[in-house]
């Protein structure tokens, strides 16, 4: 046999001899990697790794176990050996491998990687999320700079985290060592089960040393994410699936996270249950409390969610119970990780998410909750509070704007650490909306006058009575217009338009009333005395718009300055539908508003109301002619006729 023939075999053969034992290793690895210890697997794929072994598989699961244990820059390491063997992986892997890179700076390369995830999952919430925010990084740096924030001083070299204050305490979160001959790790992370510590504020603002914050919770295994309703008589927080001694665990024989709840009798906490709409089968952890503490957030990965987890909240009804758990929508979950939610005294949510465009691991995010319960946009508080790390566990007092929250950023102490700042200024522009109610002939002010605050669209935001000096104040946002409309009983509604600058300050608007003058005789309709504009429905419909009721206040305020004054309200609807169908909707929609004046305390008495159907168009839109909607509407009108003076 030729000797270069010889060579090939002997190769070959070595080759062979060498992978019967990697694959050996890869099969202990794959068992601890499905086991979740990924500490343990990590150490066997290396060494499978540096004897030369490939494959897309083993590299998806080294870099994996370091993405799961938020050590990004190693987790990138691994997934660039997964794409340097230019084989064909998963999408997922394409957005991990961004945000790996983002923590190690390489942000043009992680660009890359999100086009190409939103080119390969264009239906991602994520890419959906990217395609439109493109210039993220330029957003992040608006946002940036308006934290100044330093160690907490509370910290150890494990894994600290989270927060919530008890009195002056603040409790969080540590897998520090309890001091016992022998500390339990988990097999996820190789760190010691988490107890819930606490500290005390000192007047310095420095931090005491940390105790254990009760020994009735701690069970031998985690609890975390505590929170603490107003009055400090409950607690709900954070433990694995363990409830009088026993484990429970799910079908794939995992102890999963679920939420508790435990109530402090002035001595100790008693009385600790699961919350009933936990399960074998997910995890519900990190509660939050809405400033009321009748709603209460939370994460989640239960079925029908959008990722990974996603924040949920429900309703804690007086006696104790629960509504359903709802999802927070799409504007705020990914098909990532949202996770440790916190509401603000000022209405914020904050919550962590690695699925909305960031820096890098989990970023945290802000978004206003509305007086309806939904949330305005989403925004990435900027540096220095987010980093290329996982930063998470926000939270905020909202008078001082001094908070804590919680990274894995390089220079801690430990795995997590736990931060403390004061907010310098204010993630978005608000201006103090202010000035004076008075009377336009005298120019004295007029206490107690109504200001209502309405937005661009005549929606009412806010409403408020003017001091007795006639001064009224109102919180707005910069860069968008509002509508004044003040009233006084005895003087004119007056409307007035305010434009808001782009810049942070204060806008002042006077608003000067006329003394009401105005003359009514029987037949007189007072509408256009009153220069109210019509009262349009839309069609087939008889509810009050919102700039319908901005111009019944002209009336309400009429009215209630003219005791004696009766009116009847007639309304019109415009000629399409038979003749039978507009007379009944005519006479809902008078009715509709007759209703609305008798619930803003006017009389029954008063008012009569009448539908008056098709039979009296304004314009030439009668059955068979052609006209525009703008036409059609002006026909849906109301009059208010004076009956009796």
């Amino acid at each position: 046999m030729p000797t270069k023939s010889k060579l090939l075999l002997l190769i070959i053969a070595l080759i062979g001899v060498n992978a019967f034992p990697q694959k050996g290793k890869l099969a202990a690895a794959d068992k601890k990697y499905e086991q979740y210890s990924y500490i343990d697997a990590i150490a066997i794929y290396e060494q499978v790794a540096k004897k030369g072994y490939k494959s897309v598989e083993l590299f998806e699961k080294l870099g994996n176990a370091y993405y799961f244990n938020s050590d990004f820059e190693k987790s990138a390491i691994w997934y660039t050996e997964l794409f340097s063997l230019n084989q064909e992986v998963e999408a997922e892997y394409y957005y991990r491998y961004a945000q790996s890179l983002k923590s190690i700076g390489s942000y043009d390369r992680a660009n890359e990687m999100m086009a190409l995830f939103s080119q390969k999952s264009a239906a991602d919430n994520r890419a959906k999320i990217y395609a439109s925010n493109t210039d993220y990084l330029e957003k992040i740096k608006e946002n940036s700079g308006r934290f100044n924030i330093k160690n907490a001083g509370l910290n150890s070299e494990q894994s600290d985290y989270g927060g919530a204050f008890f009195g002056d305490d603040l409790v969080f979160t540590t897998a520090r060592d309890t001091g016992g001959p022998f500390v339990r790790k988990m097999k996820w992370s190789n760190q010691a089960f988490s107890n819930l510590y606490s500290s005390k504020a000192k007047v310095d603002g420095s931090m005491a040393k940390p105790e254990k914050f009760t020994n009735i919770l701690n069970s031998k295994f985690n609890e975390a994410s505590a929170v603490f309703t107003k009055d400090q008589k409950t607690m709900y927080f954070t433990r694995n699936n363990y409830t009088d001694g026993k484990k429970g665990r799910s079908k794939d024989r995992r102890t999963l996270l679920k939420l508790y709840r435990a109530t402090f009798d002035e001595i100790e906490w008693v009385d600790v249950e699961e919350l009933d709409f936990n399960s074998e089968e997910f995890s519900c952890a990190h509660p939050a409390l809405s400033p009321n503490d009748r709603v209460l957030y939370f994460a989640s990965d239960m079925p029908g969610g959008f990722g990974q987890s996603d924040i949920y909240k429900i309703k804690v009804y007086t006696d104790g119970t629960f509504s359903k758990p709802e999802n927070l929508g799409p504007s705020i979950n990914t098909e990532g990780k949202e996770t440790f939610p916190f509401v603000s005294d000022d209405n914020e949510l904050y919550f962590a998410s690695d699925g909305h465009p960031g820096l890098g691991g989990l970023d945290v995010f802000v978004s206003k909750i509305t007086e309806d319960g939904k949330q305005e946009e989403v925004l990435n508080l900027g540096e220095p509070l987010n980093s290329s790390q996982d930063d998470f566990a926000f939270m905020i007092d909202s008078k001082s704007r001094n908070g804590f929250f919680s990274s894995n950023r390089p220079g801690g102490i430990g795995s997590d650490d736990i931060y403390r700042f004061t907010e310098t200024r204010k993630i978005t522009c608000e201006q103090v909306l202010d000035g004076y109610v008075t009377d336009e002939e005298t120019g004295d002010f007029l206490g107690n006058a109504q200001v209502v605050l309405l937005d661009s669209n005549f929606n009412i935001i806010k409403e408020m009575y003017a001091s007795e000096l006639g001064y009224y104040k109102f919180q707005v946002l910069c860069d968008r217009q509002y509508y004044l409309r003040a009233s006084k009983l005895k003087h004119e509604t007056k409307e007035v338009n305010v434009v808001i600058p782009k810049e942070y300050g204060k806008t002042a608007v006077n608003i000067a009333l006329d003394k009401r003058s105005l003359k009514f005789a029987k037949g007189d309709d007072v509408g256009p005395k009153l220069g109210i504009r019509m009262i349009y429905f839309d069609l087939d419909k008889s509810v009050i718009r919102p700039e319908a009721a901005v111009e019944l206040q002209k009336v309400l305020v009429l009215m209630q300055s003219n005791p004696k004054l009766k009116i009847d309200i007639r309304s019109h609807t415009d000629s399409r539908q038979t003749k039978k169908y507009n007379q009944k909707l005519s006479d809902r929609r008078a009715k509709a508003t007759m209703n609305w004046l008798i619930k803003q305390g006017i009389a029954a008495s008063r008012l009569t109301a009448k539908g008056y159907g098709e039979s009296q168009p304004v314009n030439k839109c009668k059955d068979g002619v052609e006209c525009t909607e703008e036409e059609h509407q002006q026909n849906r009108r109301s009059q208010f006729i004076v009956t009796d003076m």
